[in-house]
């Protein structure tokens, strides 16, 4: 399915790595600010020529309409604003309150002690993830979403066609990503390492990130040549698809093609009856990052979106 993106492609030739970007900074409140970067529009080889993973294959080549993407993973001060209303603000100062959907309390500490101010949020769902983009769209006037996996390994790949967007040799990944081989066991705080190309900061590893697809282990088969913008929207609750790798992984789960599902065992130790909608106890290696198109879609397809993408 088409996302409601409407621009025109930038040409067809793909964006070189080295491509300059325009910079932007989303404010959530007189301390709290997230910087967007804009990904240029341009063409790319979804998925891995050679791997012997079933379901990074077969490689398709996709489109892709220019964004915005934050250059960091959504931190905890961000998603904090989200939280709590007596910090979420209106033009006049006053806390916002009305009609605002917001986390129920966690059963624990989401980041399992491994730091909160000027980490990565985690351990919401998709479905709580959504929400945050939801508010900061209402609160802002800009439409915020989750990358789609398409969009997500475009902009990690930064115009490169390498496993890794630095190159093939795995060992220089220490000076990118917080993984399995140098996080101590914990994330660290963001944009810490180098970034990519394109100036996004912990593509790889670190925390895993939500992305809005339904996961489908064969989604690259039934991709026509060319398609526009693509999406495998979601027909069920899980499984939902997440990109990057986390601090727990190694080498071969931060390729850049590298795809994994949510799973039902990161609620496991939820004692709640139902399950909450908000947190997984037990994913604290799972966060997400925002993205905005460059062409705003208008109220009725937002409305449209939300509905499609949160029920209701």
């Amino acid at each position: 399915m088409r996302l409601p993106i409407l621009i025109i492609l930038m040409g067809s030739l793909a964006i070189t790595a080295m491509a300059q970007v325009e910079k932007n900074t989303v404010r959530l409140s007189d301390k709290v600010e997230l910087p967007m970067v804009q990904i240029p529009a341009g063409k790319h080889l979804l998925g891995a020529a050679k791997t012997k993973v079933q379901d990074e294959q077969p490689q398709v080549e996709v489109m892709i309409d220019a964004f915005w993407m934050c250059a960091i993973e959504t931190t905890h001060d961000a998603f904090m604003v989200f939280r709590d209303p007596t910090i979420d603000l209106d033009k006049a100062g006053q806390p916002r309150m009305d009609g605002i959907s917001r986390p129920s309390a966690p059963y624990e500490d989401p980041s399992h002690g491994m730091g909160k101010f000027g980490f990565p949020a985690v351990g919401m769902t998709q479905f709580s993830a959504l929400q945050f983009c939801k508010w900061l769209s209402d609160k802002t006037g800009t439409f915020y979403r989750l990358p789609t996996e398409a969009e997500w390994e475009y902009a990690c790949n930064a115009g490169t066609d390498t496993r890794y967007f630095f190159g093939k040799k795995k060992k220089a990944l220490s000076k990118y990503a917080w993984f399995a081989r140098n996080s101590n066991e914990a994330f660290h705080e963001v944009a810490q390492l180098m970034p990519n190309p394109w100036g996004l900061y912990d593509m790889y590893g670190n925390v895993s990130e939500w992305t809005l697809d339904q996961y489908q282990a064969d989604y690259y088969a039934g991709l026509a040549a060319g398609e526009a913008n693509p999406w495998r929207e979601p027909t069920a609750l899980h499984p939902r698809t997440v990109r990057g790798g986390s601090y727990q992984d190694d080498y071969d789960e931060l390729r850049t093609a590298a795809r994994e599902e949510s799973d039902l065992d990161w609620k496991k130790r939820d004692p709640q009856i139902p399950k909450s909608f908000w947190w997984n106890t037990d994913s604290p290696f799972v966060g997400f990052r925002i993205v905005s198109p460059v062409d705003q879609p208008s109220a009725e397809e937002q409305a449209t979106f939300w509905a499609q993408v949160l029920g209701g």
